[in-house]
């Protein structure tokens, strides 16, 4: 009797990315570029309206993303937010960073208002972070973890490089001699704020689903 062969496909688990940012999705692509996630933008999943981020901290405006996002979407949903910490500025922008100069501006119109705000201040003065918190809710919109993650460098002269987006060009790292967007991609995504903090929380993925899986 001839043996027939069943090959059974094993779906990789569904994640949503809780962005309608391409940039954003590009990372978390690379970040997580073992191909065991389907990663899933808020596009694709037909949620149009943005929640509303209230918080006044980045874990506060994650936090209302994971949980609305998810219980919309019924699936797990990885959600984050960042932003750029100046110490000549008290640390703004801050959770405004993505809205730095008001509704209406371009990635090059802030960063170039942000390069106006520091032109008097000295080069020794010009340090900076990018800060991300992550957040992982449930279908159900339980908070299952948090992570965070710090890139710490320097606010440059002038832009310089076009790889990344937002204030990537303007984001020099000392230790490479390097603006994040001249960073190769491997590189960028070991040390940046989002891979650190993506990093951080991929135990928690890997134990809802287990690498045999």
């Amino acid at each position: 009797m001839e043996k027939v062969s069943v090959v059974v496909k094993i779906h990789a688990p569904r994640l949503l990315i809780a962005t309608h940012n391409k940039g954003k999705l590009g990372e978390y692509m690379d970040i997580l570029s073992e191909g065991r996630f389907e990663l899933l933008t808020l596009d694709e999943v037909g949620i149009v309206e943005d929640v509303p981020e209230t918080g006044s901290t980045f874990l506060e405006n994650a936090t209302l993303k994971a949980v609305a996002y998810a219980r919309q979407a019924i699936l797990y949903t990885l959600a984050d937010d960042s932003g750029l910490e100046v110490d000549a500025l008290g640390g703004r922008p801050g959770v405004l960073t993505a809205r730095y100069g008001g509704p209406g501006l371009s990635a090059t119109d802030r960063y170039r208002l942000l390069l106006d705000a520091l032109a008097d201040v000295p080069d020794g003065q010009r340090g900076a972070r990018f800060r991300c918190v992550t957040v992982l809710g449930g279908p159900d919109g339980a908070i299952l973890g948090t992570a965070e993650g710090v890139c710490e460098g320097v606010i440059a002269a002038a832009p310089c490089g076009d790889g990344g987006f937002g204030y990537d060009p303007i984001f020099y790292v000392p230790e490479y001699g390097l603006t994040m967007a001249q960073l190769p991609a491997a590189v960028k995504h070991r040390i940046s704020h989002r891979g650190r903090a993506v990093q951080d929380i991929r135990p928690l993925l890997e134990r809802l689903w287990p690498p045999s899986t």
